[in-house]
Parts: structure tokens; C-alpha cells; sequence
């Protein structure tokens, strides 16, 4: 009786054993997939806070190359690894495309924002349009490099419509180019420029800068940011997971919150 005590017991222990070390096994630390995201400057604070989001339930672990959207594309271009582009225009995305840099099919379009012109808190300029800036009024203004930051690209065409691009460029010393929307900022808020064309997103993360007049979305092209996998990744299904997931509500409620509207 006492064989058959002990045999029970000890049949009982190694299958409640075998249960726990699968239970073990199971909360064993996941091997994360790494992911490398080229994004646009803009999008620094929404997406680190996507991350953080996305990262709490997907086996992931995700690096942010952020940048001006022509840098990145060409960083990509010359073989820069990254699993994802996202652009703040579609114009470096189309150009990647040709080149085969991304796969065509995963091409989303993400969000998008608006150009608005901002001044130092304790400015005393009160332009209510982007037509009203007088170049008498200011010794520097700040803007992307329209050749390879979308934002300044933007701006160019909002200045050009109101017809102020020529008059301000026309006066050499006028124009700060900036090698992303991030240092136009920058500018404005230690006063290196009276002031600057950023993005809406980019204005709201300061404390020290106001926003003076936003343009009219009619005075240049649609501001998009188109997102895609790269043709180098390693990782696709990963990818587009994530890329997928940037257009649910959460994510989309995120970039709502610094500024960003499709």
C-alpha cells in the first residue's frame, strides 16, 4: 500500500512538475525583434510615446533614427540600415520607391500637419496672416532648407503664394536654413531668429515660442506622411505590423494630441 502511496505521489509531483517548468518556460524573457525607424524630425515626441505603447504588448524592440526626411532617404539611399522610412513628404518617399529602397505594398499614409509661423514669447510682431511679414520688421528668419527638409519646402510655397519668397530672398543675410524643423525651433527660442516656419506638432512641444498665424492649408501642397518598409529590412512581417498599428485609434489619438491630423 505504501508502493502504491508513494507512486501516486510521485507520478503527482512530476506532472505538476512538468507543468511549472512549461509555466517557467513560458515566462521565459521573449527574444524581441529589433526594429530600426528612420522617421522625420517632427514626429520625435508622438512616436517615442507610440513606442512606449506599441513595446508593452509586442515582442519588439524599436530604435528611432530621427531626422530631416531628405538626410534619412538618403542615408537609406547609400545603405543605412533601417527597417521602416516614415517622410514628412511623399516626394523622398517616391524617390525611394523608384529606386526600389522600399516595398511598394506597404506604402501607408500615416498622418499629416500644418505650417504655422511662430516668434519668441516677448515678440512684439502681431502678423494675423503670413502676407502681412515685413522683412523692414526682422533681421533673420528661420526655415527648413527647402532642398532637402520638407517643412522648408512647405514654407516656400506658402511665402511664394503670398508672394513674399522673392522679396526675402532677395536680402541674403534674411534666411536661416535649417537642416530640419527641429533646429528652426531652436532658433526661434534663443531669439538666433525673430522668426520661423515649423510645423504645428513642432510649435505645441515648446514653452518658448508663440505661434503668431497658422497658413491656410490652401497655399501649399498636402502635408503627408507617408510610411513604408524598407526593401533592406530584415524583419517585413514586424514591420508592417507596426506600420499597420501607426493607423489604429491609440496611435492616431497620440499624434491628435502633439499636433498631428490626417
Amino acid at each position: 500500500m505504501k508502493k502504491l502511496i508513494m507512486f501516486i505521489l510521485t507520478g503527482a509531483l512530476l506532472f505538476f512538475g512538468g507543468c511549472s517548468n512549461s509555466t517557467a518556460g513560458s515566462g521565459k524573457k521573449v527574444e524581441k525583434t529589433p526594429l530600426t525607424i528612420s522617421a522625420a524630425a517632427s514626429l520625435t515626441e508622438a512616436l517615442e510615446e507610440i513606442k512606449d505603447l506599441y513595446e508593452a504588448d509586442h515582442p519588439v524592440d524599436i530604435t528611432f533614427n530621427f531626422g530631416g526626411s531628405g538626410t534619412l532617404a538618403q542615408q537609406i539611399q547609400q545603405g543605412a540600415p533601417a527597417d521602416i522610412f516614415i517622410s514628412a513628404n511623399q516626394d523622398w518617399m517616391n524617390m525611394l520607391e523608384k529606386e526600389n529602397a522600399i516595398i511598394s505594398d506597404t506604402k501607408v499614409s500615416i498622418t499629416g500637419n500644418t505650417i504655422v509661423l511662430v516668434a519668441g514669447p516677448d515678440t512684439s510682431l502681431t502678423y494675423e496672416s503670413v502676407g502681412q511679414i515685413d522683412p523692414r520688421d526682422i533681421s533673420q528668419i528661420a526655415i527648413g532648407n527647402p532642398d532637402s527638409v520638407p517643412a522648408g519646402q512647405y514654407t516656400k510655397q506658402v511665402l511664394q503664394y503670398v508672394n513674399k519668397w522673392d522679396e526675402l530672398e532677395d536680402q541674403d543675410d534674411k534666411f536661416v536654413r535649417a537642416k530640419d524643423v527641429r533646429q528652426v525651433l531652436t532658433y526661434v527660442e534663443t531669439g538666433n531668429a525673430e522668426l520661423g516656419f515649423v510645423y504645428k506638432s513642432d510649435a505645441m512641444t515648446s514653452d518658448s515660442i508663440r505661434i503668431l498665424t497658422e497658413a491656410d492649408r490652401s497655399f501649399h501642397d498636402p502635408i503627408i506622411y507617408p510610411g513604408a518598409v524598407t526593401s533592406g529590412t530584415k524583419h517585413e512581417e514586424e514591420a508592417q505590423e507596426f506600420l499597420q498599428f501607426l493607423n489604429s485609434k491609440e496611435a492616431q489619438d497620440i499624434f491628435e494630441k502633439y499636433g498631428f491630423k490626417k
